[in-house]
C-alpha cells in the first residue's frame, strides 16, 4: 500500500501572506528599528553585551575586532560577518554617532566615505560611556531570552543608564517602517529628563527651551524652528541643516569660501566633487579652484574664487545646489511594547524614564536580597564569635562537614546559611580585631537594607536616584554643543550672474521657431554675410543682448516660451539655428509670431496683446516670469479657434492700433484696457462684422506727427500714411476706413505696418514669391486711396503675409 503524502492545498495569497506577515515582523522588531529604551538595534545590542561578557571593556586593552565578531555570530547573531563589523565600525565612528559606543584601533572608515579595514586588521573596545548602557545588567535589571540555538541566554534590553536613543539617533529601513531620529547633546537631553521628573506636567515647548534641538556631530546649522518644534509634538518634522562656512579675503583682492563643517550624514568627498564639477561645466561662474585641505587638525574645503566674483551669491549658489544644505526629515519611530511607533518627544522621555525606573527598581530588589542574606551571614558570625570556644569543641568533636553542620545547627540555633559559613571560616578570622568589623559591617547592611527599602518604597526617593545617576553621567560624559540653532530658514537669493556667464551675444528667432545665440566675434566674422535660414521662412527677431536676459517667444496658439538666454543654443552665425521644440516641447504647426527680450520683469512695463478674432489684452510684465520653464506656458487665453496675432512691449501711456481685413483701423490709447491677469482672455479690440477679422495691431513707438504706416492688400497695392490721418477713438468701435471700397475686385487689408525711413517691407505671395519692398519711397496718400501697385498678382499669385524686414537691435544699450 502506497503511503498517502502529507501535501496541505492552501491558496498561494494565504501562503505568501503569511510568510511575509512573519518576515515582516521579523524585520521590524528584531533588525532595522531601535528599542525605545535603549535606542538599540538587535545586532547592536548584541555587539555591546558580547564585548561585555568577554571583559573588552574600556579600561583593558584593546582586542581583535575579529574576535569579538567571531563570538557575536558565533553566541547570539546568527547573520554574516560583514554586517556585524558593519555595525560595529558604525558604533566607532565619530562623525555618525555623537558619543562613540566602540572605540576602535586601526582605520575604520571615513566622512569621505571610505571603507574601514578588514576586521583582521582593526581592534576595539566598548567606550566608557557604553559602559554606562550595560552598567548593573548582572543585577536581574532586564529580562534576558535564550539565543538563536538555546545554548546561552542574551538581554531582551540593555539597562540604558542614559538616554542612549535621544543622545545618538537612529536610522533604519524596516517593511512598511522607517526611522530616522537625529542625535542629541547628551547635558541637553538629561536636563530635559530630569525637568520631565520633577514636573510631569511639562509641556514639549518648555522642554524645547532645554533641549534646543538635534546636536549633529559634524555640526552645522540648523534652520527652522517651526520645523523642530511640528517634530517634537508629532514624531516628524523637515528642517534645514547647512555647512558652516566663511568668507576670507586673500592676496590680490579676491576670497576664498571656507567650509568646516557639513551637514550630517554627507560624504564629503562626494560634495567637493559635486563643487568641482559646477565650476568645470562653468554651471557658477567665479569659482577659480576648488581644494579639499581637511587634515588631522580637523576639515577644511576651501572654495578659491575669481577676483571680483559675488561671494556670497557663490555660498549661496551652493546651499541650493549641493549637499552643503540639506533637508533632514525627522521621522522618530522605535518599538515600543514590541510594537513599531511613531513618538514624540515626551512619549520618548516616558518611555525612558519608565525604563529606568524599571531597571532601579530590580536593582534595588537584587542589592535588597544580596544585602539581607549577608547581615543573616554577619549575624551568625557575630554570634559565634561570642560562644567561640562552645563552637570549636562542637567541630572537633564532629565526624566530617556535615556532621558539624548538623551539630551546630541543633546545638547554637544557627541557619543552615549561618552553619556553612561558619564551617567555612578561616582561623585568622578569629581574632579579636575581626568582631569590630563584622559589627560595622551588620551596621552598613542595616544601613543600606534601609537606603534599598525605602527606593523600593517611595517613588520619589527611586526618582531621586535615577536624577543623581544622570547627573553624575552628565558631569562625566557631556560635550558642549556641536550644531547651532537658527529660527528660520534663511531665503536664498541667487543673482544670475553668479550662474551664468555675463556675455553679450546676437540672438535669432524665426517664424518657423527656429533660435539661436551667437558670440559677437562669429557675428562679426561673417562680414555682413546673410544669416543661415530654411527656405520660406523669415526672421521675427534679431538682438544684441547678454546672456543673463531672457527672451519671451510668443506663439500663434497664444502661448509663450520663457527663453533664460544662456540655455538658448549657442550657434556660429552661419549654421543653421536649433528648433524651439528641443528646448521645449510645442504643437505641430504652431508657429513663432515676436519675441521680447527682457531685462528686469520688475520694471514697470505691459505686454498687449492682439488676436484674429479682434481681442486684446493688457497685462503687467512681471506676471510672465516664470520659475519653472520646462513647457510652453499660457499668455492668453484663446476661445472659438482664435489666434495671436502680435505682442507688443508699452509704458502704459503709449496709443494701440488695430487694423482689420476690410481696411477699417480704429486708434485709442492703451488706458481704455484695463489690466488683466496672465491666463485672462481680454476684451473686445475692434468692432468687426461678418467675415472679417483682424489683420494687424500695433503698439505706436514715434512721435505721432513722423509715424507713418504702410498698407498693403491681397491685390499688391501698397500705400504710406501718416498717424494723423486718424484720429483718437475709444476702444471696441468701428474704426476709420482707410481704403476705398471697390464693387469688383475689392482691395483686401493683408499687411498693416509702422515704418521708419530705413525700413524694408517684404510681400509674400501665394506662389511663394518674396518682394521687397522700401514703402517709404512712395507718397503720402490718404485714407480713401487704394496705393500704388508693387505687384503683378497675375504673375506671382495674390499677397498672402506681409512683414517688416528685421533690423538688427540692441535694445538695452541705452539702459547701461
Amino acid at each position: 500500500m502506497v503511503a498517502k503524502e502529507k501535501y496541505l492545498d492552501l491558496p498561494l495569497e494565504e501562503v505568501i501572506g503569511d510568510r511575509f506577515g512573519r518576515y515582516s515582523k521579523y524585520i521590524i522588531q528584531d533588525r532595522a528599528l531601535p528599542d525605545v529604551r535603549d535606542g538599540l538595534k538587535p545586532v547592536q545590542r548584541r555587539i555591546l553585551y558580547a564585548m561585555f561578557e568577554e571583559k573588552n571593556t574600556h579600561d583593558k586593552p584593546f582586542r581583535k575586532s575579529a574576535k569579538t565578531v567571531g563570538t557575536v555570530i558565533g553566541n547570539y547573531h546568527p547573520h554574516g560577518d560583514s554586517s556585524v563589523y558593519e555595525a560595529t565600525v558604525r558604533l566607532s565612528q565619530e562623525w555618525k554617532i555623537r558619543h562613540v559606543l566602540v572605540e576602535m584601533h586601526g582605520n575604520n572608515g571615513s566622512i569621505d566615505g571610505d571603507p574601514p579595514a578588514a576586521m583582521r586588521y582593526t581592534e576595539a573596545r566598548l567606550s566608557a560611556i557604553a559602559s554606562e548602557l550595560l552598567r548593573d545588567i548582572d543585577k536581574e535589571t532586564v529580562d534576558y531570552m535564550p539565543n538563536f540555538d538555546d545554548t546561552v541566554n542574551e538581554p531582551v534590553v540593555l539597562p540604558a543608564r542614559f538616554p542612549n536613543l535621544l543622545v545618538n539617533g537612529s536610522t533604519g529601513i524596516s517593511a512598511g517602517y522607517a526611522t530616522d531620529i537625529p542625535p542629541h547633546n547628551l547635558a541637553e537631553v538629561i536636563d530635559a529628563i530630569i525637568k520631565k521628573i520633577d514636573h510631569p506636567e511639562v509641556t514639549i515647548d518648555q522642554l524645547l527651551e532645554i533641549m534646543k534641538g538635534p546636536d549633529f556631530p559634524t555640526g552645522g546649522i540648523i534652520q527652522g524652528e517651526e520645523g523642530l518644534k511640528e517634530a517634537y509634538k508629532t514624531g516628524k518634522g523637515k528642517i534645514i541643516v547647512r555647512g558652516r562656512a566663511s568668507i576670507e579675503s586673500i592676496r590680490g583682492n579676491r576670497e576664498q569660501i571656507v567650509i568646516d563643517e557639513i551637514p550630517y550624514e554627507v560624504n564629503k568627498a562626494v560634495l567637493v566633487k559635486r563643487i568641482d564639477e559646477l565650476r568645470l561645466d562653468r554651471k557658477v561662474e567665479g569659482i577659480a579652484e576648488v581644494r579639499d585641505e581637511t587634515d588631522r587638525t580637523g576639515m577644511r574645503i576651501v572654495i578659491e574664487l575669481r577676483k571680483d566674483a559675488d561671494s556670497t551669491g557663490i555660498l549661496n549658489y551652493l546651499y541650493k545646489h549641493t549637499d552643503l544644505q540639506v533637508s533632514y526629515h525627522f521621522n522618530m519611530v522605535a518599538i515600543k511594547d514590541k510594537t513599531p511607533k511613531q513618538l514624540n518627544l515626551m512619549q520618548l522621555l516616558d518611555a525612558y524614564i519608565s525604563h529606568q525606573k524599571e531597571v532601579v527598581l530590580r536593582s534595588a530588589h537584587y542589592d535588597l536580597k544580596k544585602a539581607r542574606d549577608r547581615a543573616h551571614i554577619v549575624e551568625g558570625l557575630i554570634k559565634a564569635v561570642s560562644i567561640l570556644d562552645e563552637l570549636i569543641a562542637t567541630i572537633r568533636a564532629s565526624k566530617d562537614k556535615a556532621d558539624a553542620k548538623a551539630n551546630i545547627q541543633n546545638q547554637f540555633d544557627f541557619t543552615e546559611q549561618q552553619a556553612e559559613a561558619i564551617v567555612s571560616l578561616q582561623l585568622y578570622r578569629l581574632t579579636n580585631t575581626d568582631i569590630t568589623s563584622l559589627e560595622k559591617e551588620a551596621q552598613d547592611l542595616r544601613t543600606r537594607i534601609e537606603e534599598l527599602e525605602a527606593i523600593i518604597a517611595d517613588e520619589k526617593k527611586l526618582s531621586q536616584v535615577i536624577k543623581q545617576d544622570l547627573r553624575q553621567i552628565k558631569k562625566k560624559f557631556a560635550t558642549p554643543r556641536m550644531t547651532a540653532i537658527e529660527a528660520h530658514v534663511e531665503e536664498l537669493k541667487i543673482n544670475l550672474e553668479v550662474m551664468v556667464a555675463s556675455e553679450d551675444v546676437v540672438v535669432t528667432v524665426t517664424h518657423e521657431g527656429y533660435v539661436k545665440r551667437t558670440s559677437l566675434r562669429s557675428y562679426a566674422a561673417s562680414n555682413g554675410d546673410d544669416l543661415a535660414i530654411k527656405e520660406g521662412d523669415h526672421l521675427v527677431g534679431l538682438f544684441e543682448i547678454n546672456t543673463t536676459d531672457t527672451l519671451l517667444i510668443f506663439t500663434n496658439q497664444g502661448r509663450y516660451i520663457f527663453a533664460p538666454v544662456h540655455t538658448l543654443p549657442d550657434i556660429r552665425w552661419k549654421d543653421l539655428a536649433q528648433h524651439v521644440s528641443s528646448l521645449v516641447g510645442i504643437e505641430k504647426g504652431e508657429k513663432v509670431i515676436c519675441a521680447i527680450p527682457v531685462r528686469d520683469f520688475s520694471v514697470p512695463q505691459y505686454l498687449i496683446f492682439f488676436t484674429k478674432n479682434g481681442m486684446i489684452k493688457r497685462s503687467e510684465l512681471s506676471l510672465y516670469e516664470a520659475q519653472r520653464y520646462s513647457k510652453p506656458l499660457v499668455a492668453i487665453n484663446l476661445k472659438n479657434g482664435d489666434q495671436l496675432i502680435n505682442v507688443a512691449l508699452s509704458n502704459g501711456l503709449q496709443d494701440v492700433f488695430v487694423v482689420c481685413n476690410r481696411g477699417y483701423g480704429v486708434r485709442y490709447n492703451e488706458a481704455e484696457i484695463t489690466p488683466i491677469g496672465q491666463r485672462a482672455a481680454g476684451v473686445k479690440a475692434i468692432s468687426l462684422k461678418k467675415d472679417e477679422f483682424v489683420v494687424a495691431g500695433l503698439v505706436m513707438q514715434g512721435e505721432q506727427e513722423e509715424t507713418f504706416f504702410t498698407l498693403v492688400t491681397q491685390r499688391g497695392a501698397m500705400k504710406r500714411m501718416r498717424l494723423t490721418e486718424f484720429e483718437q477713438s475709444s476702444r471696441a468701435k468701428r474704426g476709420q476706413m482707410m481704403l476705398r471700397e471697390l464693387k469688383g475686385k475689392p482691395h483686401r487689408v493683408v499687411g498693416f505696418v509702422e515704418v521708419t525711413p530705413e525700413d524694408q517691407v517684404v510681400l509674400l505671395t501665394e506662389l511663394g514669391t518674396t518682394v521687397t519692398s522700401h514703402p517709404m519711397e512712395l507718397s503720402v496718400s490718404d485714407r480713401y486711396s487704394n496705393g500704388s501697385f508693387v505687384i503683378d498678382t497675375d504673375e506671382t499669385g495674390v499677397v498672402v503675409d506681409v512683414w517688416k524686414s528685421i533690423k538688427y537691435i540692441a535694445p538695452f544699450k541705452n539702459d547701461q
